[in-house]
């Protein structure tokens, strides 16, 4: 029975992370009126500054982590906000009169370009992401072990999905 309850409490913390994925989809959708099949090599994008940019902060900071977390969530964000607005001015914006399926294959073209340019700058091996904020068990009995990221994301979840609707 425990390992039931772990195993729901770790699918709600998935299913929430789905959930803010979905988020992202509507909101475009809404805005723009069509998917955006990029919109995920965006993010991958502002992972990847993140990645390069945490190691790098955290001295300069003097070992602040959580003062140098938000500072490389600013910086992703600004990177991802910058990209998406360029890719929107030369990429989809021309296409606005054309047809619905024009603008999706530019939007799928959008999303392989950026995949393979990221393998191609970043390499395509996986990467560890270092640890800025730190998991700490906040129930944690023998059976069950609910840690403050899955907190953190369910939370984040549930709050998002409610001012947005």
């Amino acid at each position: 029975m425990s390992e039931l309850l772990q195993q729901i409490i770790n699918g709600i913390s998935l299913g929430s992370i789905y959930a803010l994925i979905a988020l992202g989809y509507t909101m475009i959708y809404g805005i723009l009126r069509f998917i955006n099949f990029a919109h995920g090599d965006v993010f991958m994008v502002g992972s990847f500054i993140g990645y390069y940019l945490a190691p790098r902060l955290i001295p300069l900071m003097g070992g602040n982590v959580t003062l140098s977390a938000f500072v490389v969530l600013l910086v992703a964000m600004a990177g991802c906000s910058l990209l998406g607005m360029t890719i929107e001015k030369l990429a989809y914006r021309p296409l606005r009169s054309r047809p619905k399926l024009t603008i999706l294959i530019t939007a799928i073209g959008v999303s392989l370009l950026l995949e393979y340019g990221g393998q191609l700058v970043f390499g395509p091996d996986p990467k560890l992401f270092p640890k800025l904020i730190p998991s700490t068990a906040v129930i944690n009995t023998q059976h069950l072990v609910i840690n403050s990221n899955s907190i953190v994301v369910i939370v984040t979840a549930v709050v998002l999905m409610l001012l947005l609707r």
